[in-house]
């Protein structure tokens, strides 16, 4: 956008400096616009490669210790065009756990999740609820959980760790507590939101949301691709072909207040249609091959890559296989933009 027309520059300009010495201002030509027409972002559409983490993976996983309070093995998936996260909102990091390792309890005010990449058999425990990670699996840690992990499988693990501290740090809303034992202790009913929400389709008569967060811990990968499968026969999203989000069962909403998460199935042959909306994106591909385009851009994908929408960025995604399904794992902050009814998309 263009620089201000203002008939008073001059004037402006003279008495800024006295404004300034008591901390006040008033709008200058050389602004930047506080309106724009369309949003604009500084974060930039970006492709991490399935090999490259791989290789810096095991890197890591050679070189560095997984530290007591807090300090976890991880490659965060850092914005090229942020000072800060992967999004405005949210930073995606992937964490290496060797076999007998211990990634110690704490808590924090940020919410966080948890999609297993690599490896089944870790432990998570949240709130003294355990559960058995396993590939595929998508695990919750609300706002202000306890949470812990242990492998106790004989290979390591790699898992995306997802948190929306960018947007709590921006809201200076920071809390952290550590643990002062390694793992929480389990309650006696160990697989408690299992036992009451495991079914899908059932839930207990009189069951009340105590928190914003969905009461699921775990949301198995077996369970979910079926639903997926099962969405394959019905009209697709003209933007996204077979989406579905993980949902809070009580609620019917998102299964986090500030993290939205969805299955996307790209049926062989299919290309979108483009379009533009308001928040960010991070997609994980699961399996299969296709292409994404960003704007200008084309992003050529395949298992293990990630890939980094920015808000309002046109974009469309493509699946050239005749024959192959593919399958993306999504992170996204649109629940944040429609909870503040801010939320917008359009066709481009």
């Amino acid at each position: 956008m263009a620089e201000a027309v203002m008939s008073d520059a001059r004037e402006r300009a003279e008495i800024q400096e006295q404004l300034r010495a008591h901390n006040i201002a008033v709008a200058q030509p050389t602004d930047p616009p506080l309106f724009t027409a369309a949003p604009v972002s500084s974060m930039q559409p970006y492709h991490w490669k399935a090999a490259d983490l791989a290789r810096l993976l095991e890197l890591i996983g050679g070189k560095l210790k997984l530290e007591a309070g807090g300090m976890r093995r991880t490659l965060r998936l850092a914005n090229p065009g942020l000072p800060y996260g992967t999004t405005p909102t949210f930073w995606c990091s992937i964490q290496y756990i060797h076999p007998g390792e211990v990634a110690t309890s704490h808590r924090h005010a940020a919410t966080a999740l948890r999609f297993v990449m690599q490896g089944s058999g870790t432990e998570t425990t949240v709130d003294g609820e355990l559960y058995m990670m396993r590939q595929g699996d998508l695990v919750l840690t609300p706002s202000w959980t306890w949470h812990d992990h242990e492998n106790v499988s004989p290979t390591p693990m790699v898992w995306l760790d997802v948190l929306d501290i960018s947007l709590v740090r921006a809201l200076n809303a920071t809390f952290f507590e550590p643990l002062d034992l390694p793992r929480q202790p389990v309650a006696q009913q160990s697989d408690r939101s299992f036992r009451q929400f495991g079914s899908g389709i059932m839930r207990p008569v009189d069951a009340k949301a105590t928190r914003l967060a969905s009461p699921v811990l775990a949301y198995a990968w077996d369970r979910a691709v079926q639903a997926l499968e099962a969405a394959s026969a019905l009209e697709p999203d003209p933007y996204d072909d077979i989406i579905l989000e993980y949902q809070n069962p009580l609620t019917g909403g998102s299964a986090l207040p500030t993290i939205g998460t969805a299955l996307q199935m790209l049926r062989p042959g299919v290309e979108t249609q483009a379009h533009r909306h308001t928040g960010s994106v991070v997609y994980y591909a699961v399996e299969g091959h296709g292409a994404m385009t960003i704007e200008d851009q084309t992003f050529a994908w395949g298992p293990g890559d990630f890939i980094a929408l920015p808000p309002w960025a046109r974009h469309a995604h493509a699946n050239r296989s005749s024959t192959e399904r593919a399958i993306l794992f999504q992170v996204n902050d649109l629940v944040v933009l429609k909870s503040l009814g801010l939320y917008r998309e359009i066709p481009a």
